[in-house]
């Protein structure tokens, strides 16, 4: 996908009409699921979903817009480092918005992914694009509040990760059309229509270039954002966003070889630090999933969620009650 997407974008000056198209095809896809029954989608939109789902369709707008952005402005090669503080972000999303307290050793691969993002923009020696680097480190931000805000937004389609990704990429798709023009693509998009061809001689056209690569972006975005959602559904969004970052990086590679990009020894080092980083955190959640919690014998937590509605409270003085009943019924006999 990223190497897809800096082809296209090598070629553009419109990301935010590149990330429309791949959204829109994404939307016909699904369509052409549900006409052959390979999927069923809620065709008629119910407004209470699509207004539950509002501050999850706005993060995915602006972190892809802003993700198209840092891509369009970084090399390939360091895309990820421009975008590693992804990890460090949702931990302290997590923390704070669903207060999931890390652990010391957590937060120490934190900090090697952090010092390995500070080594690729300050200590490399190369002239990186600061303006790619502040796009990056928002898209990380925005990124780290989408993965637990979708951790949420299940619940607004009854747990389906289907219809979740339906109604982000059907409303993504609508309400990107109007930034679009607000932003000022619309003079380029006409120009990528209806323009001149601006490639070499004997090299693919702008728009057969533009054409193929939302296709090829379009369909394994459809496919990448089943099993995003899929994998968040069923692991916690700090390990979805790791996998997410390992390939990545892995993918930082592939942009030497595709688009010549240059890596010195500063910016492999930055890659390989986020990467041990990463893995080192994989392992430390891991280990922490195996290790049964001695709290577990003692009592039975509260879902966080009754607890926010009081409901926790009520239980455990029913409870409290009812054992104090039971012990002064047992000392009168």
């Amino acid at each position: 996908m990223v190497m897809a997407n800096k082809w296209v974008l090598n070629t553009t000056d419109t990301p935010l009409f590149f990330l429309l198209a791949q959204l829109v095809i994404a939307v016909v896809l699904f369509l052409f699921a549900h006409m052959f029954g390979m999927l069923q989608l809620p065709l008629e939109l119910d407004m209470q979903v699509c207004k539950g789902l509002i501050p999850m369709v706005g993060l995915n707008v602006i972190g892809l817009s802003f993700s198209n952005y840092t891509l369009k402005y970084v090399d390939a090669s360091f895309y990820q480092v421009a975008r590693g503080m992804v990890l460090p972000f949702t931990v302290g999303t997590s923390f704070f918005l669903l207060h999931a307290r890390p652990s010391l050793r957590i937060l120490l691969a934190c900090a090697v992914v952090t010092i390995g993002f500070f080594v690729g923009v300050f200590l490399d020696g190369t002239q990186v694009s600061l303006i790619g680097v502040g796009f990056g480190v928002v898209s990380s931000m925005i990124t780290a509040v989408h993965s637990v805000v979708i951790k949420k937004s299940l619940d607004v389609v009854h747990g389906s990760a289907l219809h979740l990704s339906w109604y982000t990429n059907l409303l993504s798709a609508i309400l990107l059309a109007p930034v679009l023009v607000l932003v000022g693509e619309l003079p380029g998009v006409m120009t990528l229509l209806f323009g001149p061809n601006e490639n070499a001689p004997g090299q693919m056209s702008t728009l057969w270039t533009f054409v193929m690569g939302s296709i090829i972006t379009g369909a394994f975005g459809f496919l990448m954002s089943l099993a995003s959602l899929m994998s968040i559904k069923v692991t916690s969004p700090i390990t979805h966003m790791v996998s997410s970052a390992v390939r990545g990086v892995a993918a930082s590679i592939l942009g030497v070889w595709l688009f010549q990009d240059i890596v010195t020894q500063g910016r492999a080092s930055s890659i390989g630090i986020i990467l041990l980083g990463s893995i080192w955190y994989t392992w430390i959640k891991h280990v922490e999933s195996q290790a049964p919690s001695p709290s577990k014998a003692h009592y039975e937590p509260v879902p966080l969620d009754d607890l926010e509605e009081g409901k926790g409270v009520g239980h455990d003085s029913a409870h409290a009650s009812h054992r104090h009943s039971q012990s002064t019924r047992g000392a009168r006999d």
